[in-house]
């Protein structure tokens, strides 16, 4: 049989900065791009164990837990700085609220008005973060954007204000650097989970029911590259697969299925060198586990060499300069 390879630049993530899906997971998806991947994808994670309003308290425990029971809120920390305030698990749920640090609540990324509270989504821990409640409500149902002029800040820099970003000038939100790729990968989430599924879902600036709007896909690819993926993100895909939804975020565990869906320029065949140049390889399968180790002398030649070496299937390579790494990437073996 004739072996194709695609190969992609890992977005500069380390090796192990990516979650671990189950073996062949994403097997259905692999050689797909545009709107094959998407629903490819759509069918992969549909049809997830749905839990109740009231137990997303409960799974918040295993999913947005800093440590010691103290809240993960992306709308109030201050990564290497010291939060104004911090909510203990179950003990400061809203509740009532006059100000920001008072208590926590359910945050809908995707807004409920924007999916009409359907049921199922209205409970999908993959788009739902505790956060400050007084800030959840100053967010609101406004779409996520970047602020040119801000109306109002939180104590950690997320701000509300007219847009900037290109192709909408109405009134956004925009979360701190730090999590605009959490919040970006929670969103192509629930495009993608609720692909054709949304009949009964509204409209909003920001969608057109399950279908992000131009301008936003955007702004969400850019954010998506800015931000990688972190280990905060990895856990809570774990967390939610293991123990509630039995059902993964494909762009945490693959960042660049955003781009391969949603960019018309994205070409598998590209990919980029380093420099220093390359004088090893480590290819890894996709539970991690190292399938083969050799030493290159030409990056291009030397790595479309090892389909006289592998099986079919999808793999991790990655690429180093004596014990230095340069680069990772993915290569699937038809």
């Amino acid at each position: 049989m004739r072996r194709k390879f695609l190969l992609w630049v890992f977005l500069g993530l380390g090796m192990m900065a990516f979650a671990q899906p189950p073996a062949n997971y994403y097997s259905s998806a692999d050689g797909l791009t545009g709107e094959p991947l998407k629903r490819a994808l759509h069918n992969i994670v549909k049809g997830h164990t749905s839990i109740s309003y009231a137990q997303l308290w409960t799974a918040f425990w295993s999913t947005d837990n800093k440590g010691n029971g103290i809240v993960w809120d992306m709308y109030s920390d201050r990564p290497g700085g010291t939060p104004a305030y911090t909510y203990q698990l179950s003990v400061d749920q809203c509740g009532n609220y006059n100000g920001e640090g008072d208590c926590y609540n359910r945050e809908h990324s995707w807004p409920q008005s924007w999916f009409n509270n359907d049921g199922v989504a209205r409970t999908d821990l993959h788009h739902i973060f505790p956060t400050d409640g007084f800030v959840n409500s100053k967010r609101s149902n406004y779409a996520f954007g970047e602020v040119k002029s801000a109306s109002w800040t939180s104590t950690n820099g997320s701000k509300l204000g007219s847009c900037k970003t290109p192709g909408f000038n109405g009134t956004v939100f925009e979360p701190i650097d730090e999590y605009k790729g959490d919040f970006a990968r929670a969103l192509m989430y629930m495009s993608v989970r609720y692909y054709q599924e949304d009949g009964s879902w509204g409209t909003s600036d920001m969608t057109t029911k399950s279908v992000i709007k131009p301008w936003a896909i955007d702004l969400l690819l850019r954010w998506n590259k800015m931000d990688p993926v972190s280990q905060k993100e990895i856990d809570r895909n774990n967390a939610i697969y293991d123990d509630y939804q039995r059902n993964r975020n494909p762009f945490v565990d693959h960042p660049e299925y955003a781009d391969m869906i949603w960019d018309p320029h994205w070409d598998v065949e590209e990919y980029s060198l380093n420099n220093p140049q390359p004088n090893r390889v480590i290819v890894y399968d996709l539970c991690g586990r190292i399938v083969l180790k050799s030493n290159i002398m030409n990056e291009e030649e030397d790595i479309l060499s090892l389909k006289n070496r592998l099986q079919q299937g999808c793999y991790l390579i990655q690429l180093l300069d004596g014990n230095r790494i340069l680069s990772n990437k993915k290569m699937l073996v038809n």
